[in-house]
């Protein structure tokens, strides 16, 4: 499965799968979501509290939780949880840049090493997302790209996940052409879905975290 991961897809996937997981394979990723994501809670709380703690005390105005309106399964909106990695009241760019004067430096830390996204450990038990699956993307961003790109409303044929191919294969997405090369990550990894590349993706996502490569 590491060939799977390893692809540089230079196009869009030309056969779609419409359908997303069967059953059979919904129910596996469902084991897999919280089998570990159970563990995960327990063993991430000190982290909650030091984040929460490090999060006031950089950036006192604000919520430690960050909300916002992503699209899920079928182009349905649900509401996301992250860890506010932004001063409040910061200039409204929908890319986060490289050096953004945005993002405090525990936030900076955060993204580095996927701190902010604990907080989608919710959704996953909630049932909006999987633990592995394409990025849930902002709602405002998703009439954009789906004016602007082919194929985009593919990806919404699976839930999204905290992690997925094109977090592990492709650096952060900072414009409309990185989330067209990112697309194609998307798509092969419906087309290509099984247990093993789960697996190879959650192995990859711990070494990049563990690593604080911040792709």
């Amino acid at each position: 499965m590491d060939q799977v991961v390893a692809q540089q897809p230079a196009e869009i996937p030309l056969q779609q799968k419409e359908s997303g997981y069967n059953m059979l394979e919904y129910i596996s990723k469902r084991v897999l979501d919280l089998s570990m994501v159970l563990p995960l809670s327990i063993i991430t709380l000190p982290i909650f509290l030091y984040s929460a703690y490090k999060i006031k005390k950089e950036s006192p105005e604000g919520s430690i939780i960050f909300k916002q309106q992503r699209i899920g399964l079928n182009g349905q909106e649900f509401t996301c949880y992250k860890f506010r990695s932004m001063h409040s009241n910061s200039h409204f760019d929908p890319y986060t840049q490289e050096n953004d004067i945005r993002i405090f430096p525990y936030g900076n830390l955060m993204r580095k090493m996927r701190i902010d996204e604990l907080p989608q450990l919710w959704n996953i038990l909630k049932g909006d997302m999987h633990l592995v699956g394409p990025r849930a993307e902002w709602n405002i961003l998703v009439k954009e790209y789906e004016k602007k790109i082919p194929h985009y409303h593919q990806r919404h044929c699976v839930r999204p996940g905290i992690t997925g191919l094109a977090q592990v294969s492709y650096p952060y997405g900072r414009d409309l052409q990185d989330t067209k090369n990112k697309l194609k990550y998307d798509l092969l990894y419906i087309q290509k879905w099984s247990i093993l590349l789960e697996l190879n993706i959650i192995l990859k996502t711990i070494k990049i975290v563990l690593g604080k490569q911040g792709v």
